[in-house]
């Protein structure tokens, strides 16, 4: 094994599973494997589903890099499969570059004859002779990785001997020395450091939050930890639901940052909706699940699917209390494969959804806590309306009663006070007089959210238009330089553009990435489908999956 104290690297598997299939999956294989779970081993194990090809060979041998030590499962059929035998040649030759450890298991087969390859490993010896004539010196290479290993002491399972469930928990118990003494080790090295980035980070994202800039945020937030001190459970599933702009995100971040500090695991996965759609599904998923681990882990992750995903996620975080937020989700998939029971995370452990469709959770979880986000009172709208319009917590003078004329028509809703405060911002009185002639055309109760937005929409520049129906369609929650610089080589001076969306709470930049409220991304798109309705060909732009680093 490397020697941890000579490295500050983390691997990304503590062990690699060599095996095949036909042979052990669904017995003694998949029973280990559960049990290396169980205990918060983090077990790489090859997919049955996967399709063979370059791409996921390679993907094997870099897990067998990224893993402290393989165990090899040599059974009657092993040596026939030529992926096994390569997948031992690479494990034979990261224990002699990198001293790592193989703990070989001879099941149901002789020690000796895998190291002279003789039974059935010399039937399949003779096919690949003869398979590879002209390439012997290949089968040569398998050779003496299998005499390397048949020398390395391990367990033999043979009829008469130990049962299987005993060696399976010695091998788990083995395994999890090893591997506890190496983590120990290299987490000594980094804890220090580690420690103090996340105070930095924590002190940073709680000053980020002006909750006096969010009318009504404090009493909600008292609010919505007092539900939750109503639950017992060890793990706490709750769900912040309501209507599209009403606050269900910004009510998520706020309480996420007051409680950061009592979580040493933590993550907060923004537009799980949006970050699917671009990714197509299973794609989006993974990439989900790569986050949500290197979040919590600050270790970097590869992870070759979604069931895969979901195995490394509960191997590695059953014994922790995390801190988590999926922000934004509208399918059933979406929270089985990142958060799906209470077993996958430690005791303490609080997992926060936001999302419109509240049966989501009720068909997850038996046990949740449905916290619903209500409109804003008239004195919380008017303050958040006013920090927009003047930033200030009250309307200027001679500005009182347009305020309350205008906040009638936003009906409580966040999102809309926002847009329309920012859209007013410095506008003199004829122009919040002429808004207001527009929103008369409408009946309070029968005016959208988004014919407000239409309304501050109109009255942009057309670069700004043009920046904002690009953001729409093709570049929500991409990193602003690379669409800064797409659209610049365009011919578009996007940086001046970005800006005043921002300002005009029309587009969001957290992090360097881009973010536009999904109301405002349904608009943009829907302005852009009345284009040519009978000839798609010949709008401005045409959607598909768009992919985005």
């Amino acid at each position: 094994m490397e020697n941890p104290s000579s490295s500050n690297s983390i691997k990304t598997y503590d062990v690699f599973l060599s095996f095949r299939g036909e042979d052990t999956r669904s017995s003694f294989t998949g029973y280990l494997y559960h049990a290396l779970s169980q205990r918060g081993i983090l077990t790489f194990r090859d997919d049955e589903m996967l399709e063979r090809g370059e791409d996921v060979f390679s993907t094997l041998l870099k897990a067998i890099e990224e893993s402290e030590c393989s165990l090899v499962i040599l059974s009657k059929n092993y040596a026939s499969s030529i992926w096994c035998l390569d997948e031992l040649v690479k494990i034979v030759e990261c224990m002699k570059d990198s001293r790592k450890l193989i703990f070989p298991i001879f099941y149901h087969v002789k020690p000796s004859d895998v190291r002279h390859q003789k039974g059935s490993f010399g039937e399949a010896f003779r096919r690949h002779e003869e398979r590879f004539r002209s390439n012997l010196e290949k089968v040569q290479r398998w050779r003496i990785a299998l005499t390397i290993i048949a020398d390395i002491a391990g367990y033999h399972i043979h009829r008469g001997g130990d049962p299987e469930w005993k060696i399976i928990q010695e091998v788990t118990e083995l395994i999890w020395k090893r591997v506890s003494d190496v983590v120990e080790t290299k987490t000594s090295l980094i804890k220090k450091e580690k420690a103090a980035k996340r105070s930095n980070k924590n002190v940073q994202e709680i000053k980020a939050v002006d909750v006096e800039r969010l009318p009504g945020m404090d009493s909600l937030v008292n609010d919505f930890h007092s539900s939750l001190c109503e639950s017992l459970a060890n793990v706490r599933f709750i769900g912040i639901c309501g209507i599209s702009g009403i606050g269900k995100t910004t009510l998520a971040e706020v309480y996420y940052r007051s409680i950061s500090n009592n979580f040493q695991y933590k993550s907060f996965l923004r537009n799980v909706k949006n970050v699917c759609e671009k990714k197509e599904n299973i794609n989006g998923l993974v990439y989900l699940q790569t986050q949500l681990l290197s979040d919590i882990l600050e270790e970097k992750f590869t992870i070759a699917d979604v069931r895969s995903g979901m195995d490394m996620i509960k191997s590695s975080l059953y014994d922790k209390k995390v801190l988590i937020v999926l922000d934004d989700v509208d399918t059933l998939d979406q929270l089985k494969v990142l958060a799906k029971k209470a077993t996958w995370f430690g005791s303490g452990s609080i997992v926060i959804v936001t999302t419109k469709d509240e049966s989501l959770l009720a068909r997850t979880y038996e046990e949740r806590i449905i916290y619903r986000v209500e409109q804003l009172k008239d004195r919380e709208a008017l303050q958040l309306f006013s920090w927009k319009s003047f930033e200030n917590r009250n309307p200027s003078r001679g500005y009182g009663v347009l305020s309350r004329q205008m906040i009638e028509y936003a009906n409580g809703v966040p999102l809309t006070l926002e847009v329309l405060g920012s859209f007013l911002w410095t506008k003199d009185e004829s122009k919040w007089t002429s808004t207001l002639d527009r929103l008369r055309e409408y009946h309070p109760r029968n005016l959208r959210i988004v014919d407000i937005l239409q309304i501050c929409f109109d009255e942009l520049k057309e670069l700004e238009k043009h920046i904002f129906l690009d953001i729409a369609y093709f570049f929500n929650g991409c990193q602003k330089d690379y669409v800064t610089k797409i659209m610049e080589e365009s011919g578009f001076s996007a940086e001046s553009g970005i800006i005043v969306l921002n300002r005009k709470s029309l587009l969001r930049i957290d992090e360097n990435t881009l973010w536009m409220h999904e109301l405002l991304q349904e608009m943009g798109r829907e302005i852009v489908r009345k284009e040519c309705q009978k000839e798609p060909e010949g709008r401005s732009r045409l959607w598909d999956v768009h992919y985005c680093p």
